[in-house]
């Protein structure tokens, strides 16, 4: 996958840039922000002249009258301010919370909406744990940054520029000094920084590693229970998170040492000027009013420094995340529809099929060939199936067909026009395939069956489901269509689970039909009824059938053979058998057993 700045460290600040894009939207509300942000930290800047004010001329000798008045208005001038640094500070903090969710929301859809567009190609180097990893603890991270911390290290830059450039008014030759100081200081936390920022990476890629092996182990559930490997998953998850937490640790203990450099170091070079100031009181040079207001602002620079030292490591924190997550978003499939894509196909009644000399490798077998010179013919309305050994290319030819993956020599073409013109929600518009692992959603029945065609009303979903022969059973649910089935459908059957698939594939009536094994889950009973409801699906389109028991396929148009990614035979049943090939051998053992 690319990095989103190839120029820039990992983890770097500046890394945050990719960010951009989900900002742009809201340049209203982010401008208002920074007037309530400036807004509020000038309100705080005001507080130690008003100070001064206060002890300056509140508490000078005079009558007792006037003094009281005085009092009264510098205490009013002090509301006032707080009164305005609590109304700014209060919008500042609804605009960037806002903004945090907002685009930490806008962030999570994007990169969704994208790792779903990906070919499978993408997923076979990229596990989903970590894809979770990045849509739930990446984009937290920038949430908080977004939401809270970048707003907290403006606001402390502001008042610490705002507060370093009063105390230099004020105090020029040692404020001077002092600034000359906290550059030795910044220079060294920068170089101090950069480990953070590797410890910080590294502990995201190990939260996002103990999140693949945890979503990898929870989808097999039954087949860790059923090898009693519970205990040994454990083990393995608390390897991974004992790794996630020490390197935590590490950056943890690295980011600590780092605020404490910065907090220890920044008020030793302010204490030393404030002391200073005190000396230019014991001389009778600046009054104890212009000496309080200066305790305020060094305070203040002081918070705002370490303040900013906090946020420096959240945002070398984000910035890992983001780049993560830019990381998925630079990402390509080699799958997409052309710019100018052919006329969809208008045919409802099956479709022509050309397979011309198909020569494809999957990318992590580069070396393997799953088909080598194919080539195949399939008139409209034809059955045909497709027989041979496990791994000799028969689930790589609906791959190809569905355009999953796109073959590194020849074409296939439907109805005359090349699969690579075609738009791929046209394409796949037109295919419906039942798959040997049947999915079924976790939602009710209704709504898993009408997954094939949305807008199917509730009639329609009912008729699909009696056509598969699956209405018997639903209506005996709890709820009838409206029960929930679980994830992954663990309420139901292998069977009942199948013929939910072969509902929606019906429901969906293309004029394409692809079954992959879709009776191998089903008792002999099922079998029967579903092969005859497929039988009756089946008339009038095109139906392309993989089978590796041959009993279900006698009575195909015709029955291709591969064998290591070739065809080798094809032709009728009888005419097979009568060949004594590789398919009279596949027969003998089938049906003499």
């Amino acid at each position: 996958m690319a990095n989103t700045s190839p120029s820039a460290p990992k983890g770097a600040p500046r890394s945050l840039s990719g960010l951009t894009p989900f900002l742009r939207p809201y340049r209203t509300r982010i401008g208002l922000a920074l007037l309530f942000l400036v807004l509020a930290a000038a309100a705080t800047l005001l507080f130690p002249l008003a100070l001064r004010s206060l002890i300056d001329g509140g508490l000078v000798p005079t009558g007792r009258g006037e003094q009281v008045m005085a009092l009264r208005e510098h205490f009013a001038l002090l509301f006032g301010v707080a009164m305005a640094l609590g109304i700014f500070s209060a919008f500042r903090f609804y605009l960037v919370s806002w903004l945090g969710e907002r685009v930490t929301a806008d962030l999570r859809n994007a990169v969704y909406r994208h790792v779903l567009q990906q070919s499978p190609e993408f997923f076979e180097t990229t596990q989903t744990g970590e894809v979770l990893s990045r849509l739930s603890a990446d984009t937290t991270l920038v949430q908080t940054v977004v939401g809270s911390s970048l707003s907290m290290g403006l606001r402390n830059l502001v008042m610490g520029i705002g507060a370093l450039g009063m105390l230099v008014w004020t105090n020029p030759y040692v404020m001077f000094q002092v600034l000359g100081v906290l550059v030795l200081i910044v220079l060294p936390a920068l170089w101090f920084g950069r480990r953070v920022r590797k410890l910080s990476r590294a502990s995201q890629d190990r939260v996002a590693d103990s999140s693949a092996i945890a979503a990898e182990v929870l989808n097999a559930i039954p087949v860790v229970q059923s090898y009693t490997a519970e205990a040994r998953e454990a083990d393995r998850f608390d390897t991974s998170t004992d790794n996630a937490f020490n390197t935590a640790v590490r950056r943890s203990k690295a980011r600590s040492i780092l605020v404490a450099f910065i907090i220890i170091a920044t008020s030793a070079a302010l204490l030393w000027g404030l002391y200073q100031g005190t000396q230019a009181v014991v001389r009778g040079d600046i009054t104890a009013g212009h000496l309080g207001q200066t305790v305020l602002y060094v305070i203040i620079l002081a918070s705002a420094f370490a303040v900013l030292g906090e946020v420096y490591g959240d945002l070398l924190r984000a910035a890992g995340a983001t780049e993560r997550l830019m990381e998925l978003l630079d990402s390509r499939s080699p799958i997409s529809s052309p710019e100018n894509p052919a006329a969809a196909l208008s045919s409802q009644s099956g479709c022509a099929i050309k397979f011309e000399a198909l020569t494809f490798h999957y990318p992590s077998r580069p070396a393997q060939a799953a088909l080598s010179d194919f080539s195949l013919d399939v008139a409209p309305g034809q059955t045909v199936a497709l027989v041979g050994p496990s791994g000799a290319g028969k689930s790589t030819v609906f791959q190809l067909l569905l355009r999953f993956y796109d073959p590194a020599k020849g074409h296939i073409l439907l109805d005359g026009v090349a699969t690579r013109k075609m738009a791929l929600q046209d394409l796949r518009q037109h295919i419906g395939i039942v798959p040997q692992d049947a999915v079924v959603f976790s939602t009710s029945a209704m709504e898993n069956i009408r997954y094939g065609k949305p807008g199917a009303s509730d009639e329609d979903v009912v008729a699909a489901a009696r056509a598969a022969f699956a209405d018997d059973f639903i209506t005996t649910l709890p709820e009838g269509y409206d029960t929930f089935l679980g994830e992954r459908g663990v309420r139901l059957s292998g069977g009942q689970r199948q013929r939910i698939a072969i509902a929606r594939a019906m429901l969906k009536n293309p004029p394409l039909l692809l079954l992959d094994e879709a009776t191998s889950a089903l008792d002999a009973e099922s079998e029967r009824m579903v092969q005859a409801a497929l039988e009756s699906a089946m008339r009038g389109r095109t139906t392309l059938v993989i089978a590796h028991r041959l009993a279900t396929v006698q009575k195909a148009d015709r029955i291709v053979v591969i064998d290591h990614g070739r065809i080798v035979e094809q032709g009728t049943h009888e005419s097979l058998v009568k060949a004594d090939g590789v398919y009279a051998r596949l027969a003998a053992l089938q049906f003499t057993n």
